[in-house]
């Protein structure tokens, strides 16, 4: 496999920083779980240009978008679609009128606003890339992508995601407030250019690219190193640090090391790597893990977050 980055995945990521000024590290890590053939989860203040940045990569790799509302009065039925009755010469039968989620990407949309009702009609399709109405199975486009966003600053209204939706999430990313000097850029930027300009990718090669991430090689040391970290996010382990112990209701699954791995591949590959190298790793375990890392009620009262038990983890079980 070439050591080169790709010069179409080169393309996208220049078009996304340009596109969303002033957070490199956020622009790699969607790229990464794009190419890791996972979810994300955006978590931001409004105005921080989520809805844009997403938009602006299903036009990029030429993919189809559909954006979703999260509501409380919003029923499983809108997001996944439904059987119809059609008429015809007085004989009725139904068909599946396919609904939002029939797309590549996938936005939802201040998803925390959503009932558990409605929040579990993802579960499904973020995990097998189908959804099952009366019995019948129908399969999602590919590739396919939920971005979810949630708002950090208004609780009032909302319903928390439940483990298992959590669970369902490649990574969880910040989107940072920007600094006085990219708001000044922001103001100069020509803010219909990115919906004119031509994609950069399109979706067989988006596959090959998702195929070529998944078959880079990761050395046993590292699986070895990961499963020691996953193992020590859990406060009935022996191996966990204190801070574990006194703040962790439930540490991370399984699937969180999948993703950490996923995540991984999708970053070496981005940085034109043959396989994966122990910085793509760390850089994809806070990502992958911090949503995974379930607190207890006074730790997160407190303060503590996902990250900082990670970093306990990792101080005391280093990733070399």
């Amino acid at each position: 496999m070439s050591s080169a980055t790709d010069p179409a995945l080169e393309a996208l990521r220049q078009r996304l920083e340009k596109q969303h000024l002033g957070d490199p590290q956020l622009i790699e890590l969607l790229m990464a779980a794009l190419l890791g053939q996972g979810h994300v989860l955006l978590e931001g203040a409004p105005g921080l240009g989520k809805t844009r940045l997403l938009r602006g990569l299903a036009q990029a790799v030429d993919l189809d978008f559909q954006r979703v509302q999260g509501t409380p009065d919003l029923m499983p039925g809108d997001v996944t679609g439904g059987d119809i009755l059609d008429q015809v010469n007085g004989v009725g039968s139904f068909r599946f009128e396919k609904g939002p989620l029939f797309t590549q990407v996938c936005l939802f949309d201040e998803i925390n606003r959503a009932t558990p009702r409605t929040q579990a009609a993802l579960l499904e399709a973020m995990a097998e890339r189908q959804v099952t109405v009366g019995g019948v199975s129908h399969a999602l486009p590919q590739p396919f992508l939920v971005a979810a966003t949630q708002n950090p600053i208004e609780l009032e209204g909302t319903y928390p995601l439940p483990e298992a939706q959590l669970d369902r999430f490649l990574f969880q990313l910040f989107v940072k407030s920007p600094s006085t000097e990219t708001l000044v850029d922001i103001f100069r930027m020509d803010q219909d250019h990115a919906s004119t300009a031509p994609a950069v990718l399109d979706a067989p090669k988006l596959l090959t690219l998702q195929a070529n991430a998944a078959a880079l090689p990761v050395a046993d040391t590292f699986l070895q190193q990961l499963a020691v970290i996953l193992r020590a996010t859990d406060p009935q382990h022996e191996s966990a640090p204190q801070l574990v112990h006194e703040s962790v209701s439930w540490g991370a699954s399984p699937r969180g090391g999948l993703a950490a791995l996923a995540g991984a591949r999708g970053l070496a590959l981005l940085r034109g790597r043959g396989h994966v190298a122990p910085e793509d790793l760390r850089d994809a375990l806070f990502p992958a893990l911090r949503h995974r890392v379930l607190l207890r009620y006074e730790a997160a009262a407190s303060g503590i977050t996902g990250d900082t038990v990670l970093e306990a983890v990792l101080q005391k079980h280093p990733l070399q």
